[in-house]
């Protein structure tokens, strides 16, 4: 037993001994501190809000297609305008259940609503497009009540000069009444002639061609500087059309076409051409150029009375008196002379030479009515761009019955118009709605039951206001819109989806909410949109819709619609 503890026994009685006399202590070493971490504490993640996810989708949508409408993209402009409402349709509860999806939809379908009435009011198929003043009759305002200030000393010397280095074929005179208008042009109407200048750089090259084949001055290709400006849109207060400034009567005697759909006067090659053939003419007759220009703007009869009373023939002599033409014609030829000298020499007289920009376009023939925004959208390009290069198209669509119609396109683009046309509907081109003769019909009673200018239902088929017209006939009527933007008819994939969505997920109106209501009809009028109707009764074109289970906001003269009014707002 001794044996067994004495070893524990030992070993404690030598720690003890150890403990009275202690050791020197030694410190231990210091280890670094380790570096706090800098790992990001991830913030709180906010709980997910799926309404707002769906406003922001279907704003992205609606906005898209605000983009595609400034291009006259309606197809493309319509099918984003639904996607915006169809997000929100397809929401779980859909969009009437909750506050803020209910708001934001009515929101979109009014806004939407308002863009197509922006639309239609800016032309549908058969509204005549806007045309802009002439140039001549700004001009000769200036030059009737405040005639051009003398010119300064330097400004014949300048002319002088560059008459001498630069070739014309019109005779110049240098001559006081030339100059003074080289100093107006260089001073007050600078801008105006600068901006004749850039628009005119695109079509000289073509005017000069057309003018060197009919053995015609080339300076003539500068009268449009006066005329219009190069706008072969322009019009006169005397009803003048176009880059040349044509009257009906003259252009039809050179052969330009002028109808319902379209006035060849703003076609710029056709018009350029008879210009040529006028001027080749005018010269014929007078054996002046000074007064054949003369003529262009007063009449050939007039200058030609004008020259048999005075007894002279020269248009300077002539025009010394004031006695035998009018002002206008009197300052029209000097005016255009100093036209001339500047566009011939810009850079002399101050002015920048803008590049000569060649027009580029290729021409598909048309036989049938197409909407220009239907052009636009199938070419990739703008309805701007569409109409610049169609100036003579008076609607927003190609002639109804034209043999041949050649309709120009940004080069490049014709063969897929072309394919396009090939397969396109009748209902993909225009909208276009028709009339079917009844017995003892007239164009005046006609017009008069569908609220549309007797005038117009006339030129528009072709035939005179008081042609007879036969049972059976079939007539175009030109008022309706070429492509409503909202829902314009059931969609393959989902037949009348948005209608039955809205009025399927619209809430039960209440029995207190249904004896506030008050049921009226309203008879659409001539020239109303469901958008001007929805605000006339204060409620929404959300709920117009709704109400008359309308598949888009497209509206007929004497359609009838169901409104529910409230009795409280109604009082208020």
């Amino acid at each position: 037993m001794r044996r067994t503890f004495g070893l524990p026994v030992a070993v404690l009685l030598i720690s003890a001994g150890c403990s009275r006399h202690p050791a020197p202590q030694v410190a231990a070493p210091i280890q670094p501190t380790a570096p706090v971490s800098s790992v990001p504490v991830p913030a709180p993640v906010a709980p997910a809000d799926p309404t707002a996810a769906l406003l922001t989708e279907a704003d992205r949508s609606f906005n898209l297609g605000e983009r595609e409408l400034s291009l006259g993209h309606l197809e493309q402009a319509r099918a984003a305008f639904d996607k915006s409402l169809d997000i929100l349709l397809d929401a779980p509860d859909g969009a009437r259940v909750d506050p803020r999806l209910r708001t934001h939809f009515d929101r979109l379908v009014d806004r939407i609503a308002a863009h197509e009435t922006l639309a239609l009011q800016k032309g549908d198929g058969f509204t005549e497009k806007p045309s802009e003043p002439a140039a001549i009759d700004q001009l000769l305002e200036v030059a009737t009540f405040a005639p051009p200030p003398p010119a300064g000393p330097g400004v014949e010397q300048a002319v002088q000069l560059d008459l001498a280095q630069t070739s014309h074929d019109i005779p110049i005179p240098l001559n006081e009444r030339v100059l003074n208008y080289v100093e107006l042009f260089q001073g007050r109407l600078r801008e105006f002639l600068t901006g004749g200048l850039q628009r005119g750089s695109k079509y000289l090259p073509m005017v000069q061609s057309v003018f060197r084949a009919e053995g015609v001055p080339l300076d003539l290709a500068y009268v449009p500087l006066i005329e219009s400006a190069f706008k072969p849109t322009a019009l006169s207060r005397a009803s003048a059309r176009g880059m040349w400034q044509f009257m009906r009567g003259t252009a039809g005697d050179f052969g330009l076409k002028q109808d319902w759909y379209i006035d060849e006067r703003a076609d710029p090659e056709k018009a350029t051409r008879a210009a040529a053939r006028y001027f080749k003419q005018l010269y014929g007759m007078f054996s002046d150029w000074h007064l054949a220009m003369a003529s262009y703007n007063g009449g050939p009869g007039r200058v030609q009375r004008a020259m048999k009373s005075a007894g002279v023939e020269d248009f300077w002599e002539l025009t010394a008196n004031e006695r035998y033409l009018p002002r206008e014609t009197r300052e029209y030829v000097p005016m255009i002379l100093a036209a001339m000298i500047i566009a011939k020499n810009p850079t002399q007289y101050g002015f920048e030479a803008p590049p000569i920009e060649t027009l580029a376009y290729d021409k598909v023939e048309v036989d049938t009515a197409v909407d220009l925004r239907r052009v636009a959208e199938w070419t990739g390009a703008s309805i701007d761009e569409i109409q610049a290069l169609n100036p003579e198209l008076r609607r927003w669509t190609t002639p109804l019955r034209f043999a041949r119609y050649e309709m120009k396109v940004p080069a490049g683009t014709g063969p897929q118009l072309q394919a396009r046309l090939a397969t396109a509907g009748p209902s993909e081109l225009t909208a276009l709605k028709f009339h079917t003769v009844r017995r003892r019909e007239s164009i005046a009673l006609i017009a008069r039951k569908l609220g549309v200018s007797r005038a117009d239902l006339a030129e528009a088929n072709g035939i005179s206001q008081r042609a007879a017209v036969h049972s059976g006939q079939r007539l175009l009527i030109p008022r309706a819109p070429s492509a409503p933007l909202l829902a314009s008819g059931p969609r393959a994939d989902q037949p009348q989806r948005q209608a039955e969505a809205v009025v399927a997920r619209r809430p039960t109106a209440s029995p207190d909410e249904e004896d506030d209501v008050r049921i009226t009809t309203h008879r659409v009028k001539r020239g109303e949109s469901l958008y001007a109707i929805a605000n006339a009764y204060d409620v929404s074109v959300a709920d117009l819709r709704a109400w008359n289970r309308m598949k888009g906001t497209q509206l007929d003269v004497g359609d009838k619609l169901t409104i529910r009014v409230s009795r409280t707002r109604a009082a208020q």
